[in-house]
């Protein structure tokens, strides 16, 4: 399992910064059952920050994850870039209930970061995933094509039948 690889033994480590780099494929997204990423290549870096009584930890990953647009179900890189906080104390028994603070028990050694990692970077991808080349118009694809053959043509033609007290209306707006 890919994830092996980020748990992080802190309870051999002195205290200070220690530096760590992660690069992060595609194999790591599928031991989570995620499969919207037809390719990932991320460079994550860790910054932990061990003190007497609790852990900081400074995630920051840029990289690029190869997905489908929305419209044209072309694939394309989207490059991404996410950074995300954490604060590691100590308590009686494990809580993760709080985005930016985890309490594990004291007893234990290591800290496992993959989910953290994982959804940071999962919520770093836009929403609407849209192909450069549909936003600069230089992407040439029949979806394209039949989208604009089948987009609703405006026809704008002023009636005469306006309604007089819209009209008044708006010339309250115009004439401030």
């Amino acid at each position: 399992m890919k994830q092996k690889e980020f748990k992080i033994p802190f309870s051999g480590l002195k205290q200070g910064k220690h530096e760590f780099d992660y690069d992060i494929d595609n194999t790591f997204f599928e031991s989570f059952g995620y499969d919207e990423f037809n390719a990932a290549k991320v460079n994550l870096h860790v910054v932990l920050n061990k003190m007497s009584t609790m852990l900081e930890l400074g995630m920051h990953a840029e990289g690029s994850v190869n997905v489908d647009c929305d419209t044209t179900s072309e694939p394309y890189d989207q490059e991404i870039e996410g950074e995300l906080e954490l604060v590691v104390k100590f308590g009686d028994e494990f809580n993760d209930e709080n985005d930016e603070i985890l309490i594990i028990p004291h007893g234990e050694h290591q800290l496992n970061i993959a989910q953290y990692v994982y959804e940071m970077l999962v919520l770093a991808v836009p929403q609407k995933r849209i192909h450069p080349g549909v936003l600069d118009g230089t992407l040439q694809s029949e979806v394209l094509n039949k989208l604009a053959e089948l987009s609703p043509k405006e026809e704008k033609n002023e009636s005469e039948d306006n309604d007089p007290r819209w009209d008044e209306l708006k010339k309250l707006q115009t004439d401030k």
